[in-house]
């Protein structure tokens, strides 16, 4: 039989509104005396995390904070991070925000301890064992966004700065000890935040439940997540204090980027490198490109997307999907392609090139050439 996988779901999340006043007790039970708090620079100020500083100060756990994050992070970020880090005797991190500030903390704690460079970490083969697993910090993660899922995640992606290209670095124990999803972080996010980050969700959803891969846990997974944001994202971008829409789409982050251990595939194999040279909000690009790699992988997922419309409620097939596709992300204003996102005289070829080094291209229903993905590229302009 060559029914054989590795499957792993061991995140303690603690979910619900006004759940952030646990994250004293939470950093306690991860063994975090003096944690660093983590986060992009545009959360830095807000209320939400100033308040968030003050309960970690009143805890007896000081207040300590590193912003220095860029949307696409990069390991000049995570130099910089360190830095502060060793200097504040610092013992695990709280890592908050949305993709990048998570990513960016749960780097810092893996890389606090470590005595090789960070590239040699890239999940690759085996190379996550080079890792000292003793030497990584305690992590507690509290997203601040409904989309990138990275709180559950065992990798950070980090952008290269000198080549410009997006690497992950993956080890077990960049697994958070426990995570805070608090809905109401949520509700001060842009419209244009909000569309972004649940159309990422969508995107891991969609790509795990299309991957080839064996895993029936996250197959489950990914179709209720695709149901969560069908029904819920458009009620959070109309009315971003509906805490329910709210808390149901945190659900449906998390459950996108466990669902995803099945695999990811061309949409981020495009919006990895697209992200790196462009500096695109990553969601988003994810959007931009989804219908095109729809139509693209049709032949090969034709009949799970029949089966996912009819879960979802959505008649027509495929092409009902598809329609629904499209009119989800035309109601929410996302770029219609990649010239209105930003991107402004691309290199095709390199970004095929990219694309094509990405692991997420693994996972694509359909073999992922040279030719059909710069195809695909040429098709977004």
């Amino acid at each position: 039989m060559n029914l054989i996988a590795n499957w792993s779901y061991p995140t303690a999340i603690r979910f619900g509104a006004g759940r952030i006043s646990e994250i004293v007790d939470a950093c306690n039970a991860a063994g975090i005396k003096k944690p660093l708090l983590v986060t992009d620079k545009g959360l830095a100020d807000m209320v939400i995390t100033q308040s968030t500083l003050d309960l970690l100060a009143a805890g007896g756990l000081g207040r300590a904070m590193f912003a220095d994050v860029d949307p696409n992070p990069t390991e000049l970020n995570v130099e910089a991070g360190l830095q502060v880090y060793r200097d504040g005797g610092h013992d695990g991190v709280v890592a908050f925000g949305g993709g990048s500030g998570l990513d960016l903390g749960k780097c810092l704690a893996f890389m606090a301890g470590q005595t090789r460079p960070l590239w040699d970490f890239e999940d690759i083969d085996d190379w996550w064992t080079r890792a000292d697993a003793d030497a990584i910090a305690p992590i507690v993660a509290v997203p601040t966004t409904a989309g990138t899922g990275s709180e559950v995640g065992r990798a950070s992606v980090i952008t290269n700065s000198v080549t410009h290209q997006k690497k992950i670095i993956f080890h077990p124990k960049f697994l958070p000890s426990i995570v805070i999803c608090d809905p109401e972080l949520t509700v001060g996010m842009p419209s244009f935040i909000t569309a972004g980050t649940g159309m990422d969700a969508f995107a891991h959803c969609l790509e795990a439940f299309c991957s080839p891969h064996y895993h029936p846990m996250s197959q489950g997974m990914a179709l209720e997540g695709m149901r969560l944001v069908k029904e819920n994202l458009p009620k959070a971008f109309a009315d971003g204090t509906d805490i329910e829409a709210r808390a149901h789409m945190m659900a449906a982050a998390a459950m996108g980027a466990t669902a995803f251990q099945k695999g990811l595939g061309a949409i981020h194999a495009m919006s990895h490198p697209l992200g790196a040279v462009h500096n695109t909000h990553h969601g988003t690009t994810n959007a931009v490109v989804m219908l095109e790699v729809l139509k693209f992988n049709r032949p090969a997922v034709e009949g799970k997307l029949v089966q996912a419309a009819n879960y979802l409620g959505i008649d027509g097939g495929f092409d009902g999907f598809f329609d629904f596709a499209a009119s989800l992300i035309n109601d929410l204003g996302i770029p219609k392609n990649l010239t209105e996102l930003g991107v402004k005289n691309p290199d095709i070829e390199a970004l095929t090139q990219e694309a094509l080094k990405d692991p997420s291209t693994g996972g694509n229903p359909i073999e992922m050439t040279y030719d059909n993905t710069k195809a695909l590229f040429e098709a977004c302009i």
